[in-house]
């Protein structure tokens, strides 16, 4: 799956970026202007790209003054930190400390953008104990676990329904000393309550990776099976499902849908047999398969050839029961 889904502008400044090239990612930001879903997700495409190289460095060496390098320098920063973090790395403290410091200078330049909000947020991914004051807060809802709603709330007022935000809160609450799979569903549940049925937001798609991540611990404790896929027939999940389905996908623009998106919704209406419907998504998708949720329902998880037979079984079996023709391939791939 490439990094840029189907944001073919992203497409292209992602390649200049991984060619150590930045303007392209200079006016590709500019374009994006005050449109914090676009410069949510295509910031935090370019800043795993460019944690890679010194581009954002030298751009800033340029561009001294330039706010969008400043943010970009945050984003690299939380990249690097949350890759020292995973691999164990011996500095993984001070890669923190780095992004964390960086992400603040970040938000005191950009006072209307989320994007350095959403950068603590994914720090407080490396507090699992919540040793920080600013990741144990008193949730808005008496039901979810305390965390860093704080910064969550900084979020809410430059953007409410902000993808980036959810997904990482939903990490935090998977994960912190505090949380687990039943915080992550109280969680999505409560976002549920208050997005609109019919926005087009990608909120409206939050539950399934709590269910599929949900199912993924149950299915380690053996309590699942990768055959029946009972579990996603039930309610509220039907219910989710469908929202999802008709809320976010019959509503939204299809460029801005992220693939990851399509991949767990086209993956829970197969589960529940809503096989018309999945053909639809699975057509818009076309070959841009993601590890998750294929590798949750494979034969073997950790095999990437597992991994996309179970993807393409699943599509194969959805559009043969709609009667659609298979989706060509991508030229661009």
């Amino acid at each position: 799956m490439h990094p840029a889904g189907l944001d073919d502008d992203l497409r292209v400044a992602l390649e200049e970026v991984r060619a150590g090239r930045w303007r392209p990612m200079r006016d590709l930001l500019a374009a994006s202007g005050t449109d914090w879903e676009l410069r949510t997700s295509r910031s935090q495409v370019l800043g795993t790209a460019a944690a890679r190289s010194h581009v954002v460095r030298v751009w800033l060496v340029e561009e001294p003054y330039s706010a969008d390098a400043v943010m970009m320098r945050a984003r690299v920063a939380v990249e690097r930190a949350l890759h020292a973090h995973r691999s164990g790395h011996d500095s993984a403290q001070d890669f923190a400390r780095e992004a964390r410091k960086a992400a603040l200078a970040a938000a005191e330049r950009l006072e209307r953008d989320p994007v350095p909000w959403v950068c603590l947020l994914a720090l407080a991914l490396l507090d699992g104990d919540q040793l920080l004051d600013e990741h144990r807060w008193r949730a808005p809802e008496p039901m979810l676990p305390a965390g860093p709603w704080r910064l969550m709330h900084r979020v809410y007022q430059r953007d409410r329904f902000n993808r980036e935000a959810h997904h990482r809160m939903l990490q935090v609450l998977l994960h912190a000393r505090t949380g687990g799979s039943a915080a992550a569903l109280q969680f999505v549940h409560w976002v549920g309550s208050w997005v609109p049925r019919d926005s087009g937001s990608s909120l409206l798609v939050l539950p399934l990776y709590a269910y599929a991540e949900h199912y993924r611990a149950r299915r380690e404790q053996g309590a699942y099976d990768a055959v029946a896929h009972w579990q996603w027939r039930g309610e509220p999940v039907v219910l989710d499902v469908r929202r999802a389905y008709q809320g976010w996908f019959q509503q939204s623009h299809p460029v801005r849908r992220s693939v990851l998106d399509l991949n767990y919704l086209a993956h829970a209406l197969w589960a529940g047999r809503q096989y018309e419907q999945a053909a639809r998504v699975f057509a818009e998708l076309g070959p841009h398969a993601a590890r998750q949720p294929w590798g949750y329902v494979s034969d073997d998880p950790h095999d990437p050839a597992a991994v996309a037979a179970g993807f393409t079984h699943a599509r194969a079996q959805s559009l043969a029961v709609a009667g659609s023709p298979p989706p060509r391939a991508d030229p661009r791939r």
